[in-house]
């Protein structure tokens, strides 16, 4: 027997045994994404799916395959449309396809599911995505699912921010490709990570608008928002600590466990 919190390394019966179980299921929501010269394009999937992977462990969950094509890059919040490999899908697009898989885990016998956002463009299309699958599901005789969606990072305790950010926290906007993220891919996946590229051409002074087409030089060419410099893996450590412990107690408390 396959010993996984990975859905997608199950078999079919060992899947199904686990849901008949009351297994929550966690489907993290990614992207395909610059982040800046010194990363993989993968961050947007690595970080909510190593989180997913931590809670799930926690509370005898399963984490589904997450999906890697999120909503159109914004250039305040993640760099933009502009830089070679940023491969996007249109919000309704998004929407839909959170919809499908939601519908094809309730019909699997899924009961309980959290949608873990790691891109921040994914947030209210998730939304969307998540309100028609619960509709159609309850059209289809499938009342009872319970659902949460949450962006991990919001689960930090002030005093782990006080740390890391002494001169003040920028804001999660601007923390794109920057000393948050570098500092979980540090922890992750430190072969995707070459520090001695980090950039120095920010952080980002944006208006508090939108503009299309986005002019030349309206973010940091890099495409990092604010500061990596200083990024490390223990640091990386003190947020997971963080996130694992603050999502595991809210999904317990919203689901009972």
């Amino acid at each position: 027997m396959v010993d996984s919190v990975f859905m997608a390394e199950l078999s079919w019966p060992e899947y199904e045994a686990k849901v008949k179980a009351g297994a929550p299921v966690f489907l993290p929501l990614g992207a395909t994404e610059q982040h800046g010269p010194h990363m993989a394009m993968n961050v947007d999937v690595v970080l909510p799916t190593g989180v997913c992977e931590r809670v799930a462990r926690e509370v005898g969950g399963l984490v589904a395959p997450c999906i890697p094509y999120g909503c159109k890059s914004m250039p305040r919040s993640g760099g933009g449309e502009a830089f070679p490999g940023t491969t996007s899908l249109d919000a309704h697009t998004f929407s839909l396809v959170i919809r499908d898989v939601i519908r094809g885990l309730g019909r699997d016998g899924v009961r309980r599911i959290v949608l873990v956002i790691g891109h921040y463009e994914n947030m209210w299309p998730s939304v969307e995505g998540l309100d028609l699958g619960l509709r159609e599901l309850r059209r289809d005789g499938i009342a009872d699912m319970q659902a949460m969606r949450l962006e991990y990072w919001d689960f930090v305790r002030r005093e782990t921010l006080d740390r890391l950010f002494p001169d003040g926290f920028p804001g999660t906007e601007l923390e794109h490709a920057s000393l948050l993220e570098t500092s979980l891919m540090l922890l992750l996946r430190p072969d995707l990570v070459e520090m001695d590229k980090v950039p120095s051409d920010g952080p980002a002074q944006f208006p508090t608008y939108d503009i299309w087409p986005t002019p030349r030089g309206f973010g940091p060419a890099s495409g990092v928002l604010a500061v990596a410099h200083g990024s490390s893996a223990e640091k990386g450590q003190w947020l997971m600590d963080d996130h694992v412990a603050l999502i595991t107690a809210a999904v317990r408390k919203e689901f009972g466990l």
